[in-house]
């Protein structure tokens, strides 16, 4: 474990390459599909104005970025396990000039913040990287202020049990490191660490029209931009990650899923 001056480096999933072609993919510094759009989605019905919010798993910072320009917080903190991701996003805050703006790496575990540091956790399709689902609510719950607000989207398995071969060979062509559950054991998990009102939505619906623009776009408009960032080979295989994922979001068997808990207020308060 890392203390948060320290900064350690794990074996990065999201290279310079990935980087390069999910921002041709899905913009500058976006490692998640749906733009800023599905941010303001995400957060809706939430005030930031003159919070502290943590961004988990900020990725290249563009979410970031977002919710400094378009939320008004004191305070917006990326944090990410990867080293590649967070030299970009320190990169992007530069130039962008806020104030409001800071990232922080460490190793996985326990996060390098004090408890009660944040009045808002966000995150964007990370937490499907994390497989021990209990201690990564546990530690998000830890950092939250009392009366704090968890939101987040993350990248879903519809059912308990063994994979389809179908989602096998999503995974398998993906390469990455994806802890994927069903929504009950993430509700679970929040339960057990103590968040109230904990709720789910599907974006299966959303992303499977989506995602199938983004293939066509992959085959078509963006494919010279794709490949000039990354090459045809790099190109050619996310094309076959994006057909297996287009099977397994039709069947419905990957679910986007947006997330909401809050943390409740000490008995008395």
């Amino acid at each position: 474990m890392s203390s948060i001056d320290e900064e350690v480096q794990p074996l990065a999933e999201y290279d310079d390459a990935a980087i390069r072609f999910l921002g041709v993919l899905w913009g500058e510094g976006y490692l998640s599909p749906g733009g800023s759009e599905e941010v303001d989605r995400v957060l809706d019905g939430l005030e930031l104005g003159g919070k502290r919010v943590l961004d988990l798993g900020c990725g290249a910072g563009g979410v970031t970025l977002h919710i400094a320009r378009a939320f008004g917080p004191a305070q917006v903190t990326g944090f990410d396990v990867e080293v590649p991701v967070i030299e970009r996003a320190r990169i992007a805050a530069a130039r962008s000039g806020l104030a409001n703006v800071s990232f922080t790496q460490a190793a996985p575990g326990r996060l390098p913040f004090l408890d009660g540091s944040f009045d808002v956790v966000f995150s964007k399709d990370a937490l499907v990287h994390v497989p021990d689902k209990t201690s990564v609510f546990r530690e998000i719950f830890r950092v939250l202020a009392p009366g704090g607000v968890f939101a987040a989207s993350d990248w879903l398995i519809s059912h308990d049990g063994e994979p389809s071969a179908d989602m096998k060979a999503y995974l398998a062509a993906e390469g990455l490191s994806f802890g994927m559950a069903p929504a009950q054991t993430y509700l679970a998990a929040m339960t057990a660490a103590g968040f109230a009102d904990v709720h789910s939505v599907s974006r299966n619906a959303w992303y499977r029209e989506v995602a199938r623009i983004e293939l066509s776009r992959l085959e078509g408009s963006l494919r010279a931009d794709a490949v000039a960032a990354v090459g045809e080979a790099y190109v050619a295989k996310n094309i076959r990650t994006w057909t297996a994922m287009q099977k397994v979001l039709d069947s419905g068997e990957h679910c986007p899923t947006h997330l909401r808990g809050i943390k409740p207020m000490p008995r008395g308060a």
